[in-house]
């Protein structure tokens, strides 16, 4: 199979990272190991430098350059709320159909799109430095640092858009499990919620839905954890001495705020699987709280 090229500008941004990474990971049967060259903003590669790479023009794919069909800077489109990214989405999900139903490939889309027109001057608190940390700021942030290049910063935004995708599909994941599987109960601070999961996402976004204490149990490798929301009004004292009079097998550890008590984590290696159920540890803590 011949070998294509993709063509975006120098000082790649979110908008041109998200285009390419589009291709190569979700066409990649025609880009996975395309090439990356870099033109000037508006232009396009000539056929003298696509044949210095062993490539004709139609191998050539320019995206948020070149005013293509994956730019978005021409007279007709420059007003409408789009984005080489989306574009690009676009047409992968008319290539491969059951692309349509990725919602995490879909959020970087819309995100990306978003970040292109500046939508964030309109986020609350707009000038937090917070939000510094977000994923197109540390693409640019990139430019400051030495050395870089153009190819540091591409791989720089591909990895961190690979990690943002894994991010998003546990999210759209944990959502899935909230409204579907998990299992609801009523504790005097306020709502509990339990879920058999593998998905530890459902933690932190049931806390942001308010539930006041989460409980997950891994069907596979037998871990809990019992967390609680940080603003709650009550600790996990009594449910840990009663977790423990339980489970002499497993390794909790009881988290000094009181908020959570763990067993098993990523961090630490060598644990103990609780051999507690969940409907077990449920009952412990209704019974202690």
């Amino acid at each position: 199979m011949a070998r294509h090229l993709i063509v975006t500008h120098h000082a790649p941004d979110l908008d041109a990272v998200g285009a390419v990474w589009v291709l190569k990971r979700f066409d990649s049967q025609h880009f996975a190991d395309a090439k990356v060259l870099f033109v000037n903003p508006g232009e396009t590669l000539s056929l003298e430098e696509a044949e210095a790479h062993d490539c004709q023009l139609h191998q050539v794919t320019h995206v948020d350059t070149g005013l293509g069909e994956f730019d978005h800077h021409q007279p007709d489109r420059g007003q409408q709320m789009l984005s080489a990214t989306l574009l690009v989405w676009q047409h992968v999900c008319k290539v491969h159909p059951d692309l349509v139903d990725d919602q995490a490939l879909a959020e970087i889309a819309r995100f990306t799109t978003e970040i292109d027109h500046l939508g964030e001057v309109f986020w609350p608190e707009a000038d937090n430095p917070r939000y510094g940390f977000m994923i197109h700021e540390l693409i640019r942030g990139i430019e400051f640092t030495d050395p870089h290049d153009d190819d540091s910063q591409l791989a720089f935004g591909l990895k961190c858009l690979d990690a943002a995708y894994a991010n998003l599909t546990q999210h759209f994941t944990a959502l899935q499990i909230l409204l579907e599987s998990a299992e609801r109960f009523e504790l005097p601070a306020g709502q509990g919620l339990a879920a058999e999961t593998s998905n530890d996402d459902i933690i932190k976004l049931a806390q942001k839905q308010g539930v006041v204490l989460v409980i997950r149990k891994d069907p596979k490798l037998g871990n809990a954890r019992i967390k609680v929301r940080p603003d709650a009004d009550f600790n996990l004292d009594k449910v840990a001495e009663a977790v423990r009079k339980a489970d002499t097998q497993g390794s909790w550890y009881y988290h000094p705020s009181g908020k959570m008590l763990i067993n098993g984590s990523r961090k630490h290696r060598n644990q103990v699987p609780t051999p507690l159920s969940l409907a077990q540890i449920v009952s412990i803590v209704k019974e202690n709280l």
